[in-house]
């Protein structure tokens, strides 16, 4: 058994076969994964029902297996903020930087080879999509 809390099979292969610079798609439930992904990533879907899984718990599970080096989201538009941008912020390091990306270009880069993992769930927010990016494991030794 894993002492892991991340437990899903599909999810720890995914993970396992990336490696630094992956990225990792936490996708809300509006994402046209099917058609807005690239044919190698790997599509785990977690969108049982309206709100199950939302992107906070599978962000938080994310968290305790991978090295995060900087996240993007989606620039919503100049009269909307979405509460979930302000949550991320929270839950992810203040090391790692998340920056916006214009809706177009953050669709072309989620259907780069760069993409490994797709996973979509049940986030009724807008604008919760999130791009994270592996980062590299360092041993405690290491201070760079």
């Amino acid at each position: 058994m894993l002492k892991t809390t991340l437990i899903h099979p599909q999810i720890l292969s995914a993970l396992a076969s990336s490696g630094h610079f992956s990225q990792v798609l936490i996708a809300d439930g509006n994402f046209p994964v099917a058609t807005c992904s690239n044919p190698l990533s790997k599509k785990v879907f977690l969108n049982l029902a309206p709100g199950v899984l939302n992107c906070m718990q599978v962000l938080q599970v994310l968290l305790t297996a991978i090295p995060v080096q900087s996240a993007t989201v989606m620039q919503p538009p100049t009269d909307f903020y979405p509460e979930i941008h302000t949550e991320y912020r929270q839950m992810l390091d203040n090391d790692i930087e998340i920056t916006e990306m214009e809706r177009w270009s953050f669709y072309d880069r989620i259907k780069s080879s760069d993409t490994s993992l797709i996973i979509a769930t049940g986030e009724q927010r807008r604008f919760a999509n999130l791009l994270l990016t592996i980062g590299a494991v360092k041993l405690s030794e290491e201070n760079f």
